[in-house]
């Protein structure tokens, strides 16, 4: 199925701002909306923001207006701009095609840590 490669976590204050990236195969990346996904340990991973091939965006109401997704097709990368960051936005998050292939696999993400 392709791998993806999160990068650009790590600890930052309340309200402070971290700017993802994720590097994906064409198998992937290519022909498909792609999304970002975020698991807190002992829940299920959620959905984040995703954007279409064409640039259309959604995200979910936790992270609407702080949160940008967007996406560099030559590249095959996605970004994932992040500001006004919450404690409650401590996770690792990953990136992976929209919608899930039945198995997916997944990279090993990158931890975000909001805490004062």
């Amino acid at each position: 199925q392709g791998q993806a490669v999160e990068s650009g976590g790590g600890l930052v204050q309340p309200g402070g701002s971290l700017s993802l990236s994720c590097a994906a195969s064409e198998s992937i990346f290519s022909r498909n909306s792609m999304a970002w996904y975020r698991q807190i340990p002992g829940k299920q991973r959620e959905l984040v923001a995703r954007i279409t091939i064409g640039g259309s965006t959604n995200y979910a109401d936790s992270v609407k207006g702080r949160f940008t997704i967007s996406r560099d097709n030559a590249k095959h990368t996605v970004y994932l701009q992040m500001n006004s960051l919450k404690p409650e936005d401590t996770a690792v998050y990953y990136c992976n095609r929209f919608p899930l292939l039945v198995g997916a696999s997944w990279g090993q993400g990158t931890q975000v840590t909001v805490s004062s």
